[in-house]
């Protein structure tokens, strides 16, 4: 036990940090497949508000099942009940699926107009700086990190190889003003992150931290979706019938699950810079598979991604230090 009465935060060993991030790189690549799949969902709709209702409200309809039924999910629910009665979890802790609703209005919103690869180095630029807050802060499950150099150094190595990535995008004034959204949206990444680390600390589940995600962020959707309807009117777009473009929530779901799970072991930056890096390189190889209007896949794009990993890789290699 801490000084302060709470349970002190897990040795983050290496071997497990090493892991996290190969998973939490892997997490990024499903991201970056999200977010190109909730911008089409946008486009079709037209509007990006609605692509964010149909998304999280698919997840949450799925979590709704699965946790209940589940031993590990009933035993989630109890323990959150009991953190929040006690005192050990705060109810403030638990709205970090407003900032993932936010994140994921923002794909459909904008993703049509900038692409992937723009969309993602807007991300990165928020995600990066607010990572090493949150750590520095505490907020997240493993305590106070310390910024070392090489974790300042991994960050800003991060946001310089998004920069190549996209460079030729950058001088476009409307994508610039564009990219404030989801500049916004990157800097709730990490908070986002840390206090789903706390919920599926306190309930000893990573699934009921995601459940807790989804059911707050679908009532902030809905919320917005309501003035979106008041203000602009129904969509115009009708729904479409390829089943893909509805995957966009269970990936979330797998997202979520996955960094309420890993924060425990790498904290909030190693973390973010981990996704980020699965979320350029995902992006890149959309970008070139899969290309769209707004993609301008170039070697810039690929030096970039490979800059990513070296970043991510200069970060990971950091022992953590507590602050």
């Amino acid at each position: 036990m801490s000084a302060t009465g709470t349970a002190a935060p897990p040795t983050l060993s290496t071997g497990r940090r090493i892991a996290g991030v190969g998973l939490a790189t892997g997490s990024g690549v499903l991201v970056a497949v999200q977010s190109r799949i909730n911008g089409e969902l946008g486009v079709r709709l037209a509007d990006g508000i609605a692509a964010a209702v149909v998304s999280f409200g698919l997840g949450l309809l799925i979590l709704l099942v699965l946790v209940p039924v589940t031993p590990g999910g009933r035993r989630g629910l109890a323990a959150l009940r009991g953190a929040l009665r006690t005192g050990a979890l705060r109810p403030w802790q638990c709205l970090g699926g407003v900032c993932g609703a936010f994140l994921v209005a923002t794909q459909g919103l904008t993703i049509g107009a900038l692409g992937v690869a723009v969309f993602t180095v807007a991300v990165v630029a928020g995600q990066s700086g607010s990572s090493l807050l949150v750590d520095r802060a505490g907020i997240g499950p493993t305590g106070r990190q310390a910024v070392t150099p090489n974790r300042l150094v991994g960050a800003v190595l991060t946001v310089l190889a998004v920069l190549l990535a996209v460079g030729d995008r950058l001088g476009d004034p409307g994508a610039l003003a564009l990219a404030l959204l989801p500049l916004a949206a990157g800097i709730g990444i990490a908070w986002q992150q840390a206090v789903n680390g706390r919920v599926r600390a306190a309930a000893d589940s990573a699934m009921t931290a995601t459940l807790v995600n989804f059911a707050v962020g679908t009532v902030a959707l809905l919320a917005t979706f309501a003035v979106d309807v008041a203000v602009r009117g129904r969509p115009a777009g009708g729904f479409p019938s390829e089943p893909w473009l509805y995957v966009g929530g269970p990936i979330g779901i797998v997202f979520i699950a996955l960094a309420a799970a890993l924060v425990r072991f790498t904290g909030v930056l190693l973390l973010g810079l981990a996704t980020i890096a699965g979320q350029i390189v995902g992006a890149v190889l959309l970008d070139v598979v899969l290309p769209t209007a707004a993609s301008h896949p170039g070697l810039n794009t690929l030096l970039g991604a490979a800059l990513t990993l070296v970043a991510v890789l200069v970060a990971a290699l950091s022992p953590p230090r507590r602050a």
